[in-house]
């Protein structure tokens, strides 16, 4: 191998974490707040930002400079621990993604904005990476499930804080804060990281990937700019979507080809063996894919036909978020206790399908009830799945993989969310607008000619006939997205019928045999691996 590593002490017992260890999760957990916090909180605050800095027009790329550049990035950053030590990679990320924060707050015009806010999304393509990977350092897979629920809840925090913090932030201190709050939560982070880690030291003696990192790069973005134009900015047949696609995919072409010839791959091929891990990659994309979707549409149904307020957004998804939380929470410790794991992809695949379906019986009669019942066992679902996913995929392979392995995973629910939105959006829109049409005629085309989306403001403005015509649209329009979304779940239990329950590496009586393959024959690869001091 092209890296040396430095032989620490024992990976910490079992149920013997030291206040170190528990300083150093601390900090974790504020990081992957920051990285999944940051576009719920910026997202609220952006009337604001462009009736002050206006461009208008631009808008939309405040959102996509930084999710371009978050997941072009985050194969690097995982690429990057494991060659030259994954303390100095994670820090360096956190710095990288605070100084994209500082700048973005300081911003005087539309342009400055959108290039800060790639900075800022360079950074937190390291953040989630860099968060599982440490764990993965200092946590036996055996034991890594107690923690599932601490990352579930920093999860759910987010996405029901997130709003509700960023309109407080915005109407008391101004939008500029929006950005600002990061700073302070994000030099506690690196203090504590810098201070208590410490992980052998490692050096490459290979050089970084640059033309793999590059095709990666090409293609992600390629892909990532085809759904989010693709049926909004420009039609889906539309030349530019062509391009896209075709960049996307002769870059991609290009990148598999040079991984089997590079000294140092970006993403080793060989990691994709591993059936579990390969298996885990396409049900995170599943996940991410059906996640982000009912997280996009759930409030906007909750909204338009079932009254609620725009306020709260973030809380009517309480009961999905909750759901998954606990589950997560129980998954994590029967994982921990009993070492087997395979019974939870299958019944979250099954809990999945069963939500998505009853999420698209919903109609304009449905009441909070009823519909919060049915969040709940998506919620369920997903939480069998959210960390279950990354625990196997860590434990299929190397620790000298640990951080490919990580970023491969993030980086396909990354990318399942996208496709997600984009799919699933442009069902919704397209239903939206048939059944306007058909419910409130040419009133009703005029109505959605330029977004099937209308805010609490337009909506209230329509008149009675065309309020009700489009409630019934919007029904309509979640019936289809969810449809779709329990089909594609589909796919999800299927992969998790075939994963192979391989024993959990670390503290337990269940260790691997040699020969077990996916990975577990590195019995004992946590012993010498971190030290918390």
């Amino acid at each position: 191998m092209a890296d040396t590593q430095t032989t620490g002490t024992d990976a910490v017992p079992a149920g013997k974490q030291p206040r170190s260890v528990r300083v150093v999760l601390l900090a974790l957990m504020i990081a992957m707040m920051l990285a999944m916090l940051d576009n719920m909180i910026v997202g609220t605050a952006m009337p604001t930002i462009v009736g002050e800095l206006g461009g208008l027009q631009h808008l939309s790329w405040v959102v996509t400079a930084y999710t371009l550049a978050t997941a072009a990035a985050t194969p690097l950053w995982g690429k990057l621990g494991d060659m030259y030590g994954r303390k100095g990679a994670f820090m360096t990320s956190i710095v990288i993604f605070l100084a994209g924060s500082a700048l973005s707050g300081m911003a005087q015009n539309m342009g400055e904005l959108i290039g800060f806010r790639a900075i800022q999304g360079l950074g937190a393509g390291g953040l989630m990476v860099g968060v599982m990977a440490i764990i993965g350092d200092l946590i036996p897979p055996r034991e890594r499930g107690k923690y599932q629920g601490m990352m579930a809840g920093v999860m759910a925090l987010a996405m029901i804080g997130g709003p509700l913090v960023g309109g407080t932030i915005t109407d008391n201190w101004g939008w500029r804060w929006a950005f600002y709050i990061n700073l302070p939560l994000g030099v506690v982070a690196l203090a504590a990281v810098s201070a208590v880690l410490h992980l052998p030291k490692k050096r490459a003696q290979a050089r970084v990937d640059y033309l793999g990192a590059a095709l990666l790069t090409l293609g992600i973005s390629a892909i990532v700019l085809v759904t989010t134009w693709g049926g909004s900015e420009y039609a889906w047949t539309s030349a530019r979507i062509m391009e896209l696609i075709a960049i996307g995919v002769a870059a991609l072409v290009g990148f598999v080809f040079w991984q089997t010839k590079a000294a140092e791959p970006v993403v080793p091929l060989h990691i994709f063996r591993s059936r579990n891990f390969t298996l885990m990659s396409l049900i995170g994309f599943i996940t991410g894919f059906v996640m982000f979707g009912a997280v996009l549409f759930l409030p906007l149904y909750q909204q338009s036909v079932q009254g609620a307020s725009a306020t709260n957004s973030g809380l009517l998804l309480l009961p999905m978020l909750g759901a998954m939380m606990v589950v997560s929470l129980v998954a994590g410790r029967v994982t921990t206790n009993s070492g087997r794991y395979k019974i939870f992809p299958i019944a979250g695949g099954v809990l999945m399908i069963t939500g998505l379906y009853l999420l698209s019986l919903m109609d304009t009669g449905t009441t909070r009830l009823t519909s919060g019942l049915y969040m709940a066992v998506l919620g369920a679902g997903m939480g069998c799945l959210m960390q279950i996913t990354m625990l196997v995929a860590q434990n299929s392979v190397e620790m000298k993989d640990m951080g490919v392995a990580s970023s491969t995973t993030t980086l396909s629910r990354t990318l399942g969310s996208s496709f997600g939105v984009a799919i699933m959006g442009a069902l919704f829109n397209n239903r939206v607008s048939h059944v306007m049409a058909e419910r409130a005629g040419s009133v009703g085309s005029k109505i959605t000619e330029k977004s099937a989306q209308l805010d609490a403001k337009s909506l209230q403005k329509l008149p009675a006939v065309a309020r009700e015509a489009y409630q019934h649209a919007v029904s309509a329009g979640t019936h289809s997205a969810f449809l779709l979304g329990s089909v594609v779940a589909v796919v999800a239990l299927v992969a998790a019928l075939f994963v192979k329950e391989v024993p959990l590496k670390g503290a337990g009586p269940a260790t691997a045999k040699p020969g077990d393959g996916d990975g577990a024959s590195e019995a004992g690869a946590h012993a010498g691996v971190a030290e918390a001091v």
